[in-house]
């Protein structure tokens, strides 16, 4: 991707709702609101106060239809975005602003809205470990890494991983210099404590108590993303 002179006023959004995970938003609004020469959208299905998934309150600033066609599309995940994916308006606007857009981000399972809204298929993509095996079901290439980038669509896995993937749209867009720096005024430079971020490097014990922890919500997503599949496949031609 040719990286926009700085000279090129860039649309940035981002879409909140209720029982979005606030750090799948905030995490890339950290970095991507410092772009230079640049506007970021905080959009919602309207303006109304929104609460994530533990509370915290976020507040929309336009509505899917008031805002310019956008340069860059975030989608966020969260619980609340399992109600998303059979939102026809929601995912029309998706649709309509990834005809233009430079680039679609995807955070943690904001990729299943997007895959949702048909925009993945045959795509390479990534979301959050416990919900990488919906990708396929809805046509997606999972691919099991921290950030993915494939044309014009960059998917980062669980929560955190928005940073990661939100230096790497930032050095798309305005170069790798700008990315550096934001990244130092940011001071990211993990050093957890502990090396339980990833399945495969999490004790047993964390490992079973998570997915026991999110095992019914994990159901709501695959009842929810098995409809899709079937409606998917009885609209595709030559089926009655």
């Amino acid at each position: 991707m040719d990286t926009p002179a700085n000279t090129q006023h860039l649309h940035l959004g981002a879409l909140i709702f209720p029982g979005i995970d606030q750090f799948d938003f905030t995490g890339p609004f950290e970095v991507l609101s410092r772009l230079p020469n640049s506007t970021f959208h905080v959009i919602g299905k309207d303006t109304a106060p929104v609460r994530d998934m533990k509370g915290l309150i976020l507040t929309p600033e336009q509505v899917l239809w008031e805002n310019p066609p956008l340069d860059v599309l975030i989608v966020p995940g969260g619980a609340g975005q399992v109600a998303l994916m059979e939102d026809e308006d929601v995912l029309a606007f998706i649709r309509q602003q990834a005809n233009s857009a430079k680039i679609v981000f995807s955070v943690c399972t904001g990729a299943l809205t997007v895959a949702a809204a048909g925009l993945l298929k045959g795509v390479r993509s990534t979301t959050h470990w416990a919900s990488i095996h919906l990708l396929e079901p809805l046509g997606v290439i999972p691919v099991n890494q921290r950030v993915v980038i494939d044309g014009k669509f960059v998917s980062a896995a669980g929560v955190s991983s928005g940073l990661d993937g939100a230096l790497q749209v930032a050095a798309l867009l305005r170069g790798d210099l700008v990315a550096q720096e934001i990244q130092l005024y940011m001071q990211y430079a993990p050093k957890p404590p502990f090396h339980s971020g990833i399945p495969e490097t999490a004790p047993a014990e964390v490992l079973a108590s998570a997915r026991s922890a999110g095992s019914e919500l994990a159901e709501t997503r695959l009842a929810v993303i098995k409809r899709i599949a079937a409606k998917k496949a009885r609209s595709a031609p030559g089926l009655p």
